[in-house]
């Protein structure tokens, strides 16, 4: 009997990643793993078929250690998912706001909540991680601790749901990427495609102007460019970007000739744009959530 695909994920059961694998691969099987350094390893060891990495949120920013990892790694993208991000106010069974004294949550998801925690007079505590939190509540079985998480971390370590919707911000989301040991490219002409890459220009005059100079030129939109340090050196500096379109495509094809006169690079992944993106694009926040349930992922 061949056994249920699995799908990583960085943290404790019950956390946004493991809801980002239920809502894309809900046939596969969700393993967790403590660090994305482990989630690379398992996925590039065969031990997963695939990984549910985040790599930016829209009140957060990035999330630095995928910069490091994405490049060194053989791995590729070969999707996105879009999670609308909803913390929770999770206590004991019985417990009451009233009672609550302090909240304990990752800090980003602490400082996500920051308005709300303050009208409840709570004191925010860090803690490693959303689900962590969750199930160190659980398991001090004080009544004044309460954790900032997910309503499935409070059904996995039986925890009480006190108040919903405490992000400050209802428009809070986390694009993930979907990662695997195969190229599986999308083709060309199927819809929006979004192709990732990394590149390091060369020690030239203007090296970085004239490299992106041929996107510009072949009305090729560039969706991201992020830049940060390699290996620990100030002035060895390399660029993530996001482009609309198939590198197959003839302006795309242009654009990253072009880009390898000046700079070395490498496609990440070519896959299919989430349909998200471009109601992001027109649409309000409090439309956004309805949108979120009719879309597809990959």
């Amino acid at each position: 009997m061949i056994g249920r695909k699995r799908v990583a994920f960085q943290g404790e059961p019950g956390a946004n990643s493991h809801i980002a694998c239920r809502e894309v691969y809900p046939e596969f099987e969700s393993v967790a793993f403590e660090t994305f350094d482990e989630c690379f390893d398992a996925l590039e060891q065969g031990i997963v078929d695939l990984a549910m990495i985040p790599v930016e949120n829209s009140t957060a920013g990035r999330v630095a250690d995928i910069h490091r990892l994405l490049p060194g790694s053989r791995l590729h993208i070969i999707g996105e998912h879009f999670l609308r991000i909803r913390h929770c106010l999770l206590a004991l069974p019985g417990a009451s706001l009233e009672k609550l004294t302090t909240a304990h949550s990752h800090p980003q998801a602490l400082a996500q909540c920051r308005t709300s925690l303050l009208e409840l007079g709570l004191t925010p505590v860090i803690a490693a991680d959303t689900a962590g939190a969750a199930r160190e509540v659980a398991e001090t079985n004080d009544p004044t601790r309460a954790a900032v998480a997910t309503r499935l971390a409070a059904e996995t370590f039986g925890l009480e749901v006190l108040k919903e919707d405490l992000e400050d911000h209802p428009e809070n989301m986390t694009r993930f990427i979907i990662l695997s040991r195969e190229d599986l490219r999308a083709a060309p002409g199927i819809g929006p495609i979004v192709t990732t890459f990394v590149f390091k220009v060369r020690n030239i005059p203007a090296a970085l102007y004239k490299a992106l100079g041929g996107f510009a030129t072949n009305g090729v939109n560039m969706t991201k460019l992020e830049s940060y340090m390699v290996s620990g050196q100030f002035f060895a500096t390399q660029f993530l970007a996001d482009i609309e379109g198939h590198p197959d495509e003839a302006a795309a094809r242009r654009a990253f000739e072009e880009l390898g006169f000046y700079a070395d690079y490498r496609i990440l992944g070519v896959y299919r744009a989430n349909p998200v993106r471009e109601w992001f694009k027109s649409a309000e926040p409090r439309e956004l959530e309805t949108h979120l349930a009719t879309v597809t992922s990959i």
